[in-house]
């Protein structure tokens, strides 16, 4: 039955009974209207007003469980359905719900593999043209200013070793970046080379990266290890930019069916701001192998980022 004949009848069986008990009931209406007649009359309406709003929310609930996630779904924390409930087509609706969210979230994840698959080729060809191109030009200006200051008298001699003092930190900042936008190290030695580069990077004189990885980590896959160096990246470059932290802690655990990524630190966490570009790039990563982010405070403060990366880990 659709949701029309449903509403339909449910009013259609309070008139008739209304229209029964004023049959069969001996109250009659005078001209002009008498005021106990009126008070019938509208004790009769409210009981009819009262029982048909009764029946319409009992019949609507569902509906309204489904406003309910509509207003609240997210596209990049999947999963969440509405349970089928009601008859005809309340149900159906329901259902056809639940199928879109499907295809939604199916040509999103789709979307944003080639979306971030195209950024990831674009990083790398970047990264290679600031090695190859600025990298090499900067090495041979350095040449370039060492011949020439051997030969310089001392008074220019030694402004030209200023010079080079800033060619040679530009030079470093250049292969900083370039390791950034493509960690050629997790591709040469590994995800838990590339983590513990990551975390020697981060630690300066006011900031302390401490880590623990498991020596045993399974097969992971080029993606999913990506996944995972970009995820800690994200949480590192967050935390040392905005948290104030002065220690950080890297974890990467293997358990059973699953590789756990946790990063921590001991800042101001994430407070009530809202989630910016990083974190919803890291929750559309997650989602390309199958990974759960999830991000709260930490124990005595701070921000906790942990990614569950499912595998097949021996059994373990």
């Amino acid at each position: 039955m659709s949701l029309f004949w449903r509403i339909f009848l449910l009013n259609a069986a309070v008139l008739t009974v209304a229209t029964l008990l004023v049959m069969a009931s001996p109250v009659t209406v005078s001209t002009p209207v008498l005021l106990t007649e009126a008070l019938v009359l509208s004790a009769g309406l409210a009981a009819m007003l009262v029982a048909n709003a009764v029946l319409l929310r009992v019949g609507l609930a569902p509906l309204s469980r489904l406003t309910r996630t509509m207003a609240t779904v997210d596209l990049l924390k999947p999963g969440h359905r509405l349970a089928v409930s009601g008859r005809a087509g309340i149900a159906d609706l329901i259902r056809t719900f639940n199928t879109m969210l499907d295809r939604l979230e199916a040509e999103r994840a789709a979307s944003t593999g080639r979306a971030l698959t195209a950024q990831e080729d674009e990083r790398r060809r970047i990264a290679q043209e600031l090695h190859d191109e600025v990298g090499q030009t900067l090495t041979a200006v350095l040449l370039e200013l060492k011949r020439v200051g051997d030969h310089a008298p001392p008074d220019v001699r030694a402004e030209l070793h200023e010079v080079q003092e800033t060619t040679r930190n530009s030079l470093d900042e250049i292969r900083r970046i370039a390791r950034r936008l493509r960690p050629g190290v997790l591709a040469e030695l590994g995800l838990e080379s590339a983590l513990k580069s990551l975390a020697t990077e981060f630690s300066t004189g006011g900031l302390s990266v401490r880590y623990h990885l498991d020596p045993d980590l399974p097969d992971l896959g080029d993606d999913t290890e990506l996944v995972l160096y970009r995820v800690a990246q994200e949480a590192l470059t967050n935390a040392a930019r905005h948290s104030g932290a002065r220690t950080i802690e890297v974890s990467l655990r293997r358990h059973p069916g699953e590789v756990r990524l946790r990063i921590t630190d001991d800042g101001r966490g994430f407070g009530d701001a809202p989630e910016g570009a990083g974190i919803r790039g890291m929750r559309e990563r997650a989602l390309l192998v199958g990974a759960a982010l999830s991000l709260g405070p930490a124990i005595g403060g701070g921000a906790d980022v942990r990614l569950r990366v499912p595998c097949d880990t021996g059994g373990r």
